[in-house]
Order: structure tokens, then sequence, then C-alpha cells
């Protein structure tokens, strides 16, 4: 078993936390993980991208062949085009639909929803709705994580309780807004995979 994912977005968008949750999941389930970020000029709207293997044999390199991913998970659609190449061609691409326009050059969203759609495997979600209607736009990252949760190798349960772990010492609420999150998310992917 192994799940190859790229997580990709922009600063403050959440991608380190989807990182966490995915793997708490993956070591409170016992397999082997191996993970490598980069926080390009992150704090400036930069692009932030993760990769995460995760396999129940020994894993030896932390960094994913082009290719060869299982999943591209974004938060910002054009960032989820820029990894692309990484893709194997029967991986899944979420991503939300909402860009993060930091530049002045950004291609029109119809373009890049045009190319989002011509993966063979795709789901892409407003998450920043599906979030704020939850109770705050903040959990978009989680409801993207959601979505992509049917393709992992990882029960959902796993998914709960790392929610459960990484946002405990915050409070019940944020839990619970989180926990809600994950499973409109899912909920999204099983009516339109």
């Amino acid at each position: 078993m192994k799940n190859d994912i790229i997580i990709s977005g922009v600063g403050g968008q959440g991608i380190v936390s989807i990182s966490a949750i995915i793997g708490f999941a993956a070591l409170d389930a016992g397999l082997f993980l191996k993970q490598s970020e980069v926080h390009g000029m992150s704090q400036r709207g930069g692009d932030v991208q993760s990769h995460l293997r995760i396999s129940n044999k020994e894993i030896y390199s932390d960094i994913i062949p082009k290719g060869k991913a299982d999943m591209i998970i974004s938060v910002e659609p054009m960032e989820s085009l820029r990894y692309l190449p990484w893709l194997s061609p029967e991986g899944w691409l979420i991503t939300n639909i909402n860009p993060f326009i930091n530049i002045p050059d950004y291609p029109p969203i119809e373009k890049i929803m045009t190319e989002i759609k011509s993966v063979k495997n795709n789901i892409a979600i407003d998450a920043d709705a599906i979030a704020k209607e939850i109770g705050s736009v903040k959990a978009a990252n989680v409801v993207i994580l959601g979505a992509a949760s049917p393709f992992f190798n990882l029960s959902y349960e796993k998914f709960q309780s790392a929610i459960k772990f990484i946002f405990g010492q915050k409070g019940d609420d944020i839990v619970n807004l989180n926990l809600a999150a994950l499973e409109a998310g899912r909920t999204f992917s099983e009516k339109n995979k």
C-alpha cells in the first residue's frame, strides 16, 4: 500500500495543517511516512508545497518522482496546475476553485478550470463557500482534505482522530468546526466523483 501526495497552495492557506492531519492519521495507522515541504516566499503569498509519502513499507526518499503522485491536493486552482507533471495517469486532482490572486497577470479562471477539468480524475470544489456555510472560511483547507479523503488508503476515522488531536488545544468548537468541514468535503466528493 502506498499514497504519494503533493499538497499545494500559497502561504496562509493551511497547507501545513493539512499535512499535519494526514501525517498524524498515517502514523496512528502504523504506517511509514516521509514528508518534505517548500515554503518559498510564503509570508508574501508565495507558493507552498509538500510532498507526503505514506506506505506500509519503508520509504527511502521524501521526494515524489514526476508522474508518480497518486494525488494532488490543492487549496488554490493555479497552484494545482503547477504540479500536474507529478500526477500519475490514474491519480486524482482535488482542488479548490477559488483563486488567490497575488500576481497582476493571474490567468483567467475559466482557462484554469478548463485545464483542471481536462484531468481524467478531478474533484473541483468551492471549498470557501462550504466552509463559510459551516461557520468559518478558515476551514476551507479541511473541506478540501475531506474531499480528498475517499482516495486515501486510510480510514476516515483516522482523519477524525487526527483533527481531534491537532485542534484539541483550541477547544471543542474548533474541533467540531473542522470535523464538520471534513465531513462536508467528503460528502461532496462522494456525490461528484
